[in-house]
């Protein structure tokens, strides 16, 4: 799949998801703000090498490799001044901030892990029980076993957090996000993670 349709499919899935319809400047220029942030997370993801794409092409997720020390404001600061001229607007950023602050803290301090920052499925191939749900499922705990690492992310929609936990993530924190939703936050230890410690 061309780089170009990745990303007019992450925009379409991006104007489903709570954060993102939050964070995208409502106006005019609502669909091109859309596609920029869609162009962000799908050339982050290639350059990280964390963009996963189902067989059919209608799933798609970034499942990162990161840890704290990764987090560099300075190295990120003209990413950061572009997705605010052109997704957020300035009057948003205040907000997002001090949500991002919140979400991060939920993470490990220590060590690496693996963070699911976008998983959609296109409408058409959707539920829990579809092959492409099932096949992208298995490429994460194939990543978390191969990378002996854990896995977290987070959502804003109950039925994606159910969806989590029937494929065997455990929910260890919720939290009354400001905009009246509640936030889920989950993690999966891969089976090589938990004897070590047992």
């Amino acid at each position: 799949m061309k780089k170009e349709e990745v990303i007019e499919k992450v925009a379409i899935l991006l104007k489903e998801i709570p954060t993102s319809m939050e964070i995208v400047k409502d106006d005019s220029k609502k669909d091109q703000r859309f596609h920029y942030l869609a162009t962000h997370m799908v050339e982050k993801a290639i350059e990280k090498d964390a963009l996963i794409i189902s067989e059919n092409q209608k799933g798609i997720a970034i499942l990162f490799k990161t840890s704290k020390k990764d987090e560099n404001f300075w190295q990120e600061l003209p990413t950061q001044i572009g997705l605010l001229k052109n997704v957020t607007g300035f009057k948003n950023a205040m907000k997002i901030l001090k949500s991002q602050s919140y979400i991060k803290n939920q993470r490990p301090k220590e060590g690496e892990y693996l963070y699911c920052w976008f998983w959609g499925i296109l409408a058409d191939a959707r539920g829990a029980d579809t092959q492409t749900g099932k096949e992208m499922k298995d490429e994460f705990y194939r990543r978390a076993e191969k990378f002996k690492l854990p896995l977290y992310a987070e959502t804003r929609m109950r039925q994606n957090a159910i969806v989590y936990q029937r494929f065997g993530f455990e929910l260890f924190h919720k939290w009354n996000h400001p905009s009246g939703d509640t936030m889920y936050f989950l993690r999966y230890i891969p089976k090589s993670l938990k004897e070590q410690s047992s």
